[in-house]
């Protein structure tokens, strides 16, 4: 690497402004939010102080270099072998000592780290003060303070960066001492080492040391593959052996962990004074209202139902107004492309144009109401609280609790959540939460499902509001509900095995940045979304069309397609169209309802739907009834995964076995549930 250019590592514990710095830095714009397990990836960017470039890769968050999860070994991994000049440790000011933890694992590896206390205006809040240059003297590694989300401090690590890459830390830093048995062992294998290999090393050789006793089987694996390319390490690992065998028990695994805690907690005792608080006296008093066993979960249930009421209520007009707007277009777009032949500007504007206007006006209401909504409660903490809330219905489940946080995700795109269920450190556990998250509605098909509750359960006045609500809450509560169900099913049979434990931190309450809330919610989740609707949107358009205008005998290929799906589709509810869109669907969940329109209307041309209404009576010209809806919403629910979702869970198993798995499941589920709402209807005459 040049000598003007760096690598350096960002790392700490979850949820303390890790992206947050990341981005002041970079000034990349990584999604951040208020809960642990944000950063699921290895993230990479670059920046430039005074003529030389650093890059900075932030890896995901970890309580301990001691892996347990493919988060942690990741973080690990690239701060044991990434080759980083240095390390940036960032830690919570309002819980110093926990995060000390990691911190002095890292110093052990090397002396080059920087230590950022970040969140000191949330310390100031809790009347918590920190002697930073006494930490600094104590350590022996600068100490930076920092208020990321106001970008204070920015600077300071700048410099604090630039000093540690260019010169190196020529201080003494502070050391670990473990019980005198242990600290005899670590010297002999130390000495041993050293008497071998007198070269220098890429990491600290007491730490090698450690590792070789403790005998991780990745972390001293590699250690022992990397020295064995410079001498025999026969010798060495005798020897580390040989002192292993003459430990006390439980010496290794007891005398690190225990050492680590009362080191953080000396240097703590130096550098911390608090008083009382009455903010976090408060806080406590909310946790224990939201995480309360009686009043937790219908908290929960009203924040949905509050939220759902307003996007359902909010969205109706201005998709009208939108939806107007679009279709007006149409006949200055026809006089544009007047140059091209009639069959091709039907294609385009009646097939590709239309159903792109039907998507932007019913998809970007609701959405740009529900994501700053569900941004605001992410940004305010809440999410975390929502998972401890479900995490004991998910151990009930013989399924990890960690589950929960992944529902969460799944809210958002059950693609991202496949990739987030890394976090669950049981690869059977990872699994069953990999298979069962396309149970969770994601933010693809609620524009869906919102616009069917519009067009045949809620009416302008409050009652019909109302409805609407209580039935939207309904259906989410009831795929949840079976997702439980299933993750019960995979726990007893394919999948079987005990629940496994975790420690889920609840991050305190942060006032929300009303604007980053407005612009993330915008830009990185309605937009994209509503973009890769569009993109999907408009050929699936113009296929339709060509299906509609080639014949075989003198019925098109959509009919006949929709036709032999038929018997099938009305056994549960449905109809040959509805299941179609669905199976056309596949790309993107965002395009169902729009294909079934241009199916219904589909005879040589595409014909014009004006509104949301006139849509709801092109339904109903067509045989649908509040049963159809129904099973349409439920079905929607519940169906098959997206194609992005297919691939990336492919990816994350490694193969086609358990993709198949979560493409089957939840269909037979929802296929099963439609039935049954159809057969009831069918068996007590209710239409």
């Amino acid at each position: 690497m040049p000598f003007n250019e760096y690598l350096v590592m960002l790392a700490g514990n979850p949820n303390v402004g890790k992206s947050t710095i990341f981005n002041n830095l970079t000034g990349l714009k990584q999604h951040t939010g208020n809960w642990a397990g944000k950063t699921v990836a290895v993230a990479q960017g670059s920046y430039v102080f005074n003529d030389i470039k650093y890059i900075i890769t932030d890896v995901p968050g970890s309580y301990s270099l001691t892996a347990r999860s493919a988060e942690e070994e990741t973080a690990r991994d690239f701060i044991c072998f990434g080759g980083a000049r240095a390390v940036l440790v960032v830690s919570d000011a309002t819980c110093l000592e926990r995060n000390l933890n990691l911190t002095l694992q890292i110093m052990e590896i090397t002396p080059n780290v920087i230590l950022v206390v970040n969140l000191m205006d949330e310390a100031e809040k809790k009347s918590i003060r920190l002697d930073l240059e006494n930490l600094s003297d104590l350590l022996g590694i600068p100490v930076v303070a920092s208020k990321a989300s106001a970008d204070v401090g920015t600077g300071d690590i700048m410099e604090a960066v630039e000093k540690i890459c260019v010169e190196g830390n020529h201080r003494k830093t502070f050391t670990v001492r473990y019980p005198e048995s242990l600290e005899h062992a670590v010297t002999r294998v130390e000495t041993r080492l050293y008497e071998l290999h007198k070269g220098e090393l890429p990491w600290n050789r007491r730490w090698a040391a450690l590792k070789l006793l403790v005998c991780e089987t990745r972390i001293s694996s590699r250690i022992i593959n990397y020295l064995s390319e410079r001498f025999d390490t026969a010798d060495l690992t005798a020897t580390a052996e040989a002192c292993r065998r003459n430990l006390p028990k439980n010496t290794l695994e007891d005398g690190v962990v225990v050492s680590l805690v009362k080191a953080a907690e000396e240097i703590c005792v130096s550098v911390v004074s608090s008083r009382k608080s009455d903010v976090i006296t408060q806080e406590r008093r909310i946790d224990r209202i939201l995480t309360g066993k009686w009043t937790g979960a219908p908290i929960m249930l009203i924040l949905l139902a509050f939220v759902l009421w307003l996007t359902i209520s909010g969205a109706n007009y201005p998709s009208r107004l939108l939806g107007d707007l679009l279709l007006e277009l149409e006949t200055p777009l026809n006089a544009v492309f007047v140059w091209l032949p009639e069959r091709v500007r039907v294609l385009l504007i009646d097939g590709g144009y239309r159903v792109m206007a039907w998507v932007v006006s019913v998809m970007l209401p609701p959405m740009a109401i529900f994501f700053p909504l569900f941004t605001l409660l992410e940004d305010l903490g809440y999410l975390p609280r929502v998972a401890f809330n479900l995490d004991h219905y998910f151990k009930k489940c013989a399924a990890c609790g960690k589950q929960a946080l992944t529902v969460c995700m799944g809210f958002g795109c059950n693609a991202a959540a496949v990739t987030g269920c890394r976090i669950i450190d049981s690869p059977r556990e990872r699994l069953i939460a990999i298979i069962t998250n396309s149970f969770v509605p994601c933010n693809g098909r609620f524009p869906t499902i919102i616009a069917i509750i519009a067009m045949f359960f809620t009416s302008s006045s409050l009652t019909g509001s109302i409805l609407g609500v209580i039935l939207m809450t309904g259906l989410i509560m009831f795929s949840i509900t079976l997702s439980f169900a299933a993750s019960r099913l995979l726990s007893s049979t394919i999948l079987k095995g005990y629940p496994s434990s975790f420690t889920l931190e609840l991050p305190p309450f942060r006032k929300p940045r009303i604007g980053q809330v407005i612009v993330r919610s915008i830009l990185d989740r309605t937009l994209y979304v509503l973009g890769r609707a569009v993109v999907v949107a408009i050929p699936a358009g113009i296929i339709i069309s060509v299906l509609a205008n080639i014949t075989i005998s003198g019925q098109s290929l959509l009919s006949v397609c929709s036709n032999a799906l038929d018997p099938f589709a009305r056994l549960i509810g449905l109809d040959g169209v509805i299941l179609l869109s669905f199976i056309l669907g596949s790309p993107a969940n965002e395009i169902v309802v729009p294909i079934m329109t241009m199916a219904y209307l589909a005879e040589s041309r595409i014909m014009e739907v004006e509104s949301i209404f006139h849509l709801r009576d092109l339904f109903v010209s067509h045989g649908w009834t509040w049963v159809t809806a129904l099973c349409v919403m439920v079905f929607s629910l519940m169906h098959w995964p997206c194609s992005t979702t297919c691939l990336t869970i492919s990816k994350e198993t490694g193969g086609n076995k358990w993709m198949l798995a979560a493409f089957i499941i939840p269909t037979v589920f929802g296929t099963l549930s439609c039935f049954l709402i159809a057969s009831t209807v069918r068996l007590f005459s209710l239409i």
